[in-house]
């Protein structure tokens, strides 16, 4: 199952282009996410240390993200050519470019992370260019205006005849906020909308790959005016975080919240797509052994996480974006990968090897109770957590220092 998830992302969604660049779909979608694109190639950071073939193809994907933030950094997911397919629509400014304009903060995140952990795993810094130090402005820049998001903010979203889920509320602003030092996000990692602007995971991440940003610029960049930057708004967002975004529960003491609006409005859940409370060790934010984080994996792998399920073949985290009592093997996977137990890991890598309905590969979802049902058959991101996991149980693992 490894050999056949590992090796199907690249025979299938890798689309290496004559200008240098790489163009990854997701799987059944002809378009290339931010988000996947990233972690779809994560795993192939270890051979490619000694794969030059392999590193050309990951730079190459890090330039096309670069080139597709500069298009417009409010965006999610891109066409492969300016052809006009996807959600156009949807009332917000789209260009022939553009599949969809849903803003995610950690569609900006990704492609700061990958180009970090290329440079830490091949030591090629060649993908620290002009375009990248172009589209890091872009980010900082659009990061500290979605700070302010209800005074500042150009970006509107709203999508007709679809499911609340599917756009922004206040005629495509969405629930009102107040200032928190975090900034703000649009939609979840599951593209479906955020019920408070704040997501904590994705303020997380960005915590995180600010950091990283500061020793792009200090390292490599040699840019002070870039690391002081990054520096300056990561230490807004964390404090914004510990300040707004841990609540006191009754049962198991303090949490984190999934999202919260800075006006006493919070969401207690986790959600199946990474970033995720669940994977805050494995992006980096906080170890598995902080006592706010193993309060909070205690609180999310229930069932007082309203998207936690129990049933009669697995259980484990799904999502409001999949059918009710629907686990994703991403989030089986991610709990794996976040746990220091390793019959933890072994039972996450049994239980996803039992759970693919006879395909071989990994699916979006399926029901706790009969895995031969799911969603989308072909999700290369799906394929790749598991292969991560698989090669972090055998001691394989992505540097990211």
């Amino acid at each position: 199952m490894f050999e056949k998830c590992y090796i199907n992302t690249l025979q299938t969604t890798i689309r290496r282009k004559g200008d240098g660049t790489t163009f990854v779909i997701t799987g059944d979608i002809p378009a290339m996410w931010l988000r996947d694109s990233a972690a779809q190639v994560r795993p192939y950071l270890i051979p490619a240390a000694g794969d030059h073939v392999l590193a050309d193809m990951i730079a190459g994907v890090v330039q096309r993200q670069l080139e597709c933030i500069l298009i417009d950094p409010y965006a999610n997911a891109f066409n492969e050519a300016p052809t006009g397919d996807g959600h156009h629509g949807d009332l917000t400014e789209m260009n022939p470019w553009l599949w969809e304009r849903k803003y995610e903060v950690d569609s900006l995140c990704y492609p700061i992370q990958l180009s970090y952990l290329l440079w830490r795993n091949t030591g090629r810094t060649s993908h620290f260019n002009a375009t990248f130090r172009e589209a890091a402005g872009e980010i900082l820049k659009l990061w500290r205006t979605e700070q302010h998001h209800e005074t500042q903010s150009p970006y509107t979203f709203e999508r007709l005849n679809c499911p609340p889920t599917d756009t922004l509320t206040r005629e495509g602003r969405g629930s009102l906020t107040a200032y928190t030092g975090m900034t703000w996000s649009g939609f979840r990692p599951s593209d479906d909308a955020c019920t408070y602007g704040y997501l904590i995971p994705s303020n997380m991440f960005a915590v995180v790959v600010l950091g990283y940003l500061v020793q792009i610029a200090n390292k490599v960049l040699l840019d002070k005016e870039l690391a002081a930057e990054a520096e300056a708004l990561r230490n807004e967002i964390e404090q914004g975080i510990e300040r707004y975004g841990i609540v006191e529960h009754p049962k198991y003491g303090r949490i984190y919240a999934y999202e919260t609006d800075g006006l006493g409005g919070y969401n207690l859940m986790d959600d199946a797509n990474v970033p995720s409370l669940l994977a805050i060790p494995y992006f980096g934010y906080r170890s598995a052994d902080d006592p706010v984080y193993r309060n909070t994996r205690r609180f999310i792998l229930s069932e007082d996480n309203p998207y936690f399920y129990r049933g009669k073949a697995a259980e484990g985290i799904g999502s409001p974006h999949t059918p009710e009592r629907y686990v994703w093997p991403i989030a089986l996977a991610m709990q794996g990968l976040t746990t220091g137990d390793r019959s933890e890991k072994a039972r996450m890598l049994e239980l996803l090897s039992r759970t693919d309905a006879d395909t071989g590969f990994m699916h979006e979802g399926f029901s706790v109770d009969d895995p031969s049902q799911y969603t989308r058959p072909w999700f290369s991101w799906a394929n790749m957590m598991f292969s991560e996991l698989a090669m972090e149980y055998c001691g394989i693992q992505v540097s990211k220092s």
